[in-house]
């Protein structure tokens, strides 16, 4: 099983006088945290797509890009391009130039976002939000499957004959996953074309997604794919440190960012009883010190079989110290447990 971390590029915000962190520091410290997960051997690291004000990252191509430079082995992917109000042309060429730096590190997940801000932003109309997304998916799996494109649709003009330069290291393919939120029909999506799946699990408890992990299993063996090629990760708001007051104290910048993105969704104030609960086994917080943190991810492989964990950590920007600790325990002390406890 593949370890990583990921992130939005949450932006502190002072409580007292409601000031904004800029984005460039945010966007340095980011470049740190992703070397340092690089150097105590994580797989993976992803980053995500907002225009957003508590946001500091609206273009994770150009931040993995610069990440390229300043790593060696972590692959780099998105999580996630939000593929409904991109160009797909653009987005294969963004990556396929990141895996032409990195030496064949990069990787895009694709999914339809969990926030609207980039459809008007980029002119697209909500009407067209599925429509949108079935398209471009299609392109972006032709571009990415052949070098020279004839393509077809309703909402963007054809592609007859052209070519999409740079290709990328591995015969011009990238790996290209398909993030969900829990629909039954995305999930679906991904097994008929047989790629990778990666569930965002945020809230509530996780054995809840069973029976969709399933159907994705179910289908995609239905649809003819080569069950080993299979692959299915989570996604999940996780924070380690080996200091209870640490643990208690990250409460305070979780439940600020919930109750921001809340305002919006006429979510309730975030309590301290679901952070507590969440944390428990069957909760979805992998939060807590490292041996808490490894319980449940090895849970989460004996309930699902995943072959890949994304620790999201940076909800609610801890401060940066933090974070680099949380990085560093999690690279040295869960993951060499979880892969030792696999391979036995």
């Amino acid at each position: 099983m593949e370890l990583g971390i990921g992130m939005f590029g949450d932006l502190a915000i002072d409580a007292k006088t409601g000031k904004t962190q800029d984005a460039k520091s945010k966007l340095h410290e980011i470049l740190e945290q992703i070397k340092l997960a690089d150097e105590v051997g994580l797989d993976v690291f992803g980053l995500g797509e907002h225009h957003r004000p508590d946001y500091a990252v609206s273009a994770p191509d150009i931040v993995l890009a610069a990440a390229a430079s300043v790593t060696k082995y972590i692959k780099l992917m998105s999580t996630v391009t939000v593929l409904s109000s991109a160009e797909p042309v653009n987005v294969y060429q963004n990556y396929s130039t990141i895996d032409l730096l990195s030496n064949g590190r990069a990787e895009i997940g694709v999914g339809r976002g969990s926030f609207i801000e980039s459809f008007p932003l980029f002119g697209y109309n909500l009407k067209d939000y599925d429509q949108l997304f079935e398209e471009k998916l299609d392109l972006l799996l032709h571009i990415n499957n052949k070098e020279v494109v004839n393509w077809k649709g309703k909402l963007r003009a054809p592609l007859v004959d052209q070519t999409v330069y740079p290709r990328a290291v591995n015969n011009g393919k990238l790996p290209i996953w398909i993030a969900v939120g829990g629909t039954p029909e995305s999930v679906q999506r991904a097994a008929r074309l047989g790629l990778p799946l990666i569930v965002a699990i945020i809230g509530g408890m996780p054995k809840q997604f069973k029976p969709l992990i399933d159907f994705y299993k179910q289908e995609y063996k239905r649809h003819g794919h080569d069950e080993s090629k299979m692959q299915i990760g989570i996604h999940s708001h996780s924070f380690v440190s080996d200091q209870e007051q640490s643990i208690e104290g990250y409460f305070t910048n979780y439940a600020a960012q919930m109750d921001r993105v809340g305002q919006s969704r006429g979510w309730p104030p975030y309590a301290k009883s679901q952070y507590d609960g969440g944390r428990t086994k069957e909760g979805a917080l992998f939060i807590g010190d490292p041996s808490e943190v490894t319980d449940k991810i090895l849970y989460m492989h004996e309930l699902f079989g995943i072959t890949r964990f994304i620790a999201h950590m940076d909800v609610g920007a801890p401060s940066h110290k933090d974070m680099m600790k949380s990085i560093e325990l999690f690279g040295t002390r869960v993951a060499p447990v979880v892969r030792k406890a696999l391979k036995g």
